[in-house]
Order: C-alpha cells, then sequence, then structure tokens
C-alpha cells in the first residue's frame, strides 16, 4: 500500500469544480445573491477599505460619542511623542543593557495576542498603564461582544480606529453565533458546550453570517471575524475567493485538536485559495488540548501546503479562571519550546496568571463576554470585568519577557512601540 493513493483523483476534482460553478447549485448560488445585495466585490472592498479609515471612523464616533474622540486625540499624541516604550528598550530592561542593541530575528516572531477586548475604555486605561510602567500593548485583539450593542454606544468605531492606530490586528465575533437563538439547544451557560464541534450557525443562519459580515464589512471596515462553525468556515473561503477581501480565524471553539483536523481546513484552503495563492484564512487557534508535538507537526502541515506566511497558529497560553479550561492552565513553556522553530505563532492571553486570578472576588470568566453591558454595570461588575483585563495584559507582558529571555523575537502594536 502506497501514500500515493491518497492523492484526489482527478475526476473527483472535475466533478466538484463542476458541482460549485454550477449555476443550478443552489447552495452557492444562494452565496452569491447574498453579496449581490451589497455590490459587486470591488465595490464592496472599496466602501470596506473607505469606512475602515481612522478620520471617517473618528468622522462618525463624533456623532456617537465625542468623549471616545478625545481619547483618541490623547492616544495619537502618545504615539508621536512616543510615549510607548521600544522595543530595544524593553529588551534591554527584561535582560540588561546589552540586550536591546541587536534584536533577534524577526522571521519568526510571536504574535502578543491578547482576548477579548470587550471595550473601547479599557483600551485607555491599558494604554496608560503601559506608558506607566513601560509595557507591551498587544499586537493582536479579539473581540466577543455583541455588535449591535457597540454600534450603539460607539464602542465598534472606537476600537477599530485605536487598533488601526497603534498598528494592531483586530477580530470581531458576529452575533450570528448561536447565542442569538439560532441555535435552538443553545439555552445558556448550562449547554454553552454546544459550541464545541462549531455548532453555532444552523439552518438559513450560515448565509445570515454571511449578510452579517459584510453589512460591517462595507459599513464599518470590519475585515476580520471569529469563525466557528464548518459551513461558515467553508462560505468564508468562497467569499474571498469570490473576490471580497474578508479575514477570517477558527476560534477554538472549533475543536481542531489533532493534525488531521487540521491537515483538513488547510486542504479546503488550500483548494479554494485564489489563483495568486493567498486565502481568506488568517488564524488556527488550536484547542488547549494541543500539546507541543502537535503544534509542530501542525507547522509542518503549514509548511508544507505554502501558507506558512499566510496562516498564524493562534495558541492560548492563559485562558479564564473559569468556565473553559482546568485550571491552573499556563503554556508559556511550552510556547517557549515551540516558538523556536515554528514561525508566525500568536500568544493569546485569554486570563491572567493562576496565582493573580485564584484569589479574586471575581475571576475571569468565559461566560462574562456574553454579558450584555448595562447588566455588568448594574451588577456591579464593570471594575472587576476591568481588572480581569489587565491581568490579561500583565499576563501577555510576562510572556514577552520570557520570550526576550530566550532571544526570541515577538510582534507588539507596530504603530505604538518603534524599534
Amino acid at each position: 500500500m502506497s501514500s500515493e493513493m491518497c492523492c484526489l483523483g482527478e475526476k473527483g476534482v472535475a466533478e466538484i469544480n463542476t458541482y460549485l460553478s454550477s449555476k443550478k447549485n443552489s447552495v452557492v448560488q444562494s452565496l452569491v445573491n447574498v453579496i449581490k445585495k451589497y455590490d459587486t466585490p470591488q465595490e464592496i472592498n472599496e466602501r470596506a477599505k473607505e469606512a475602515r479609515k481612522v478620520e471617517n471612523l473618528i468622522a462618525r464616533l463624533k456623532r456617537v460619542e465625542p468623549s471616545y474622540v478625545k481619547d483618541l486625540e490623547w492616544l495619537e499624541e502618545q504615539k508621536e511623542r512616543k510615549a510607548f516604550v521600544s522595543i530595544s528598550d524593553f529588551r534591554k530592561k527584561v535582560s540588561g543593557e546589552g540586550a536591546g542593541a541587536e534584536l533577534p530575528d524577526e522571521s519568526s516572531a510571536v504574535t502578543l495576542e491578547i482576548s477579548a477586548l470587550q471595550y473601547f475604555p479599557w483600551f485607555i486605561a491599558e494604554a496608560k498603564r503601559a506608558i506607566e510602567k513601560g509595557e507591551l500593548m498587544p499586537g493582536r485583539y479579539i473581540r466577543v461582544r455583541n455588535m449591535r450593542e457597540q454600534v450603539k454606544d460607539g464602542d465598534l468605531l472606537a476600537v477599530h480606529a485605536a487598533t488601526e492606530m497603534a498598528g494592531a490586528s483586530c477580530v470581531e465575533t458576529l452575533d450570528t453565533k448561536g447565542t442569538d437563538g439560532s441555535n435552538i439547544h443553545l439555552m445558556g451557560p448550562e449547554t454553552i458546550t454546544g459550541y464545541f464541534g462549531g455548532i453555532g450557525q444552523p439552518n438559513e443562519h450560515a448565509l445570515a453570517w454571511v449578510d452579517e459580515f459584510l453589512y460591517y464589512y462595507t459599513n464599518y471596515g470590519v475585515q476580520e471575524v471569529l469563525n466557528v462553525n464548518e459551513g461558515t468556515i467553508l462560505l468564508a473561503l468562497l467569499l474571498y475567493k469570490l473576490g471580497v477581501n474578508i479575514k477570517f480565524k477558527i476560534s477554538v471553539f472549533k475543536g481542531i485538536d489533532n493534525p488531521y483536523s487540521f491537515l483538513w481546513t488547510l486542504t479546503a484552503a488550500r483548494l479554494l485559495a485564489r489563483e495568486d495563492g493567498t486565502t481568506a484564512l488568517s488564524g488556527i487557534n488550536l484547542s488547549n488540548s494541543v500539546n507541543a508535538a502537535t503544534i509542530k507537526t501542525a507547522a509542518q502541515i503549514r509548511r508544507d501546503l505554502g501558507f506558512e506566511d499566510q496562516v498564524r497558529i493562534e495558541h492560548h497560553i492563559t485562558e479564564t479562571a473559569k468556565s473553559i479550561v482546568r485550571q491552573p492552565y499556563c503554556r508559556r513553556d511550552e510556547l517557549v519550546e515551540v516558538a523556536v522553530t515554528v514561525p508566525n505563532i500568536s500568544a493569546k492571553h485569554e486570563g491572567g496568571d493562576f496565582e493573580d486570578e485564584s484569589s479574586l472576588d471575581h475571576p475571569s470568566d468565559i461566560l462574562d463576554y456574553f454579558r450584555a453591558k448595562e447588566e455588568v454595570i448594574a451588577s456591579g461588575h464593570w471594575e472587576s470585568l476591568e481588572k480581569n483585563y489587565m491581568l490579561k495584559h500583565i499576563a501577555l507582558n510576562r510572556t514577552a519577557e520570557s520570550l526576550t529571555k530566550h532571544g526570541i523575537a515577538f510582534v507588539a502594536a507596530r504603530g505604538l512601540h518603534g524599534r
């Protein structure tokens, strides 16, 4: 028996191509019809590009929440006067005077990632702390807040203006994700585990997810979102193949926890890539259960399929204290082990370090992501949730310190932290 027998058959590939391109194919045609609601792919991309410009975001924000505009003006002032610590100075602080002279190889730098940035005021508080203490701002932000809610209070506009200014990537989570009532078996915390395996867009809600994505893409410039479902992963790949320049990352809730699941996902991305070899898939957040060997094998698969520079392997270094993993959970040492040979990896911080959170009256909880802002404030938990976020920031900086001590480069907010 030879491994060559695993090759895709020309007949099968031809049949799939015929099926996908057929005008009688109702599932693909339904996607095309959703796109047409927003115009041609070219026009859609132009609208999104215009909406994403910082000056346009701020102009709209003035009509919604003027106080946030003042915060953004402050951020721009700090950026212009280089108030944030430089990468070389951060390295000197960690490793001594001689450390900043020669930066490590940045081609394999680890992206410092934080989740979830629920509210814009937290970003400003984080920035003020970073300036005061000579700390780093993340290079990548993940958000899991209700989209309609943050449109009303200006957070969506403010956060995207801030991350654009900071030179950091930002990923949103759309409302069509199961908790909107589409998943009839998902009632609340007691059934949240229904997410694992990617359950979240049943029946017609897969197309509703595309519709929602295109709305925020064209109106707010939201380019990258979280993806938790096999069907919406396929739709996002097709959406990009058809010419719409969106991106998506696969959530930990999808449950990609072995090399074969990883290979299956990248196979789809390769088969549905554009002619130039690019894909909409920007990152895969592996399951919390994966070990170093699986991460390294996944990296080899990614390299062999030509996606090393395009698809980030995203891995949780810390997790919320409650409702998702058994604590204590910390993968910092493992990150250092794999980052030596695995490029384009992301160190995601979803919780504070266990020793910092264990004594809190309100430790971080993944279920807090699904709470309405009004309820958070009414319950008196606003300050507690902000403290939870700051502990994630502290954990992220500890990871940067650990990477620095081992001579490994990292990616912080490029617009704030010079070399």
